[in-house]
């Protein structure tokens, strides 16, 4: 796959090196000499939003020509003082960020994890591989990040359309706020799949 990722830090670092390895074409720009319309013109197959999300919405909307029929990753997070969504009581960010390029095929996913999660190859804990959870609307889109997700040695988790996504977006508050402000077991939240509901 040909990928672009908008933005040259931690995690486009990270994703970006394990889907080189996995064998596909990737090229990061940054915000400086045209890195960022580089990148979105490379990314025919996917482009990845590696940006804070300060700076995602503009920058989207600057390259709204460019992504236009691509597959657009969102994995900003929203996350304010206090570990509060910065989006409480309106559209999602990844909701935002279609809008500014409705012509792209928004797909949230791999927020939910601290960039030293994506380092790990693969991310496997006690023998069960990382779900990812995925928010979307369009099937080639979802096809093309799933295939993303197993290149990670993950397993992707269909969590609904994109009107879905601001739960996934408050999920990652909650869980930033509990792995850095308490230093929680935050996976010890959920009971296994076997207790989760009525038997």
């Amino acid at each position: 796959m040909r990928i672009g990722i908008l933005g040259t830090g931690n995690m486009a670092d990270a994703l970006g090196t394990q889907w080189r390895r996995a064998g596909h074409d990737v090229v990061t720009g940054g915000r400086r000499d045209g890195g960022l319309r580089a990148a979105a013109d490379h990314g025919t197959d996917a482009v990845l939003l590696a940006l804070p999300y300060d700076a995602a919405v503009d920058v989207v909307a600057a390259l709204a020509d460019a992504l236009r029929g691509r597959t657009l990753i969102d994995c900003t997070n929203p996350v304010g003082p206090g570990f509060t969504l910065r989006t409480a009581g309106g559209p999602s960010a990844a909701q935002r960020i279609a809008a500014a390029a409705p012509g792209a095929h928004v797909v949230k996913a791999f927020n939910l994890c601290h960039v030293d999660v994506w380092r790990l190859t693969p991310p496997v804990f006690d023998g069960r591989p990382l779900a990812v959870p995925l928010c979307g609307d369009h099937e080639t889109a979802l096809t093309a990040v799933r295939r993303l997700v197993r290149d990670l040695g993950c397993l992707p988790l269909d969590a609904g359309g994109l009107d879905r996504a601001g739960l996934v977006e408050a999920t990652a508050a909650l869980l930033i706020g509990l792995w850095v402000g308490q230093e929680a077991d935050a996976q010890a939240i959920a009971p296994p799949l076997a207790y989760a509901g009525p038997r």
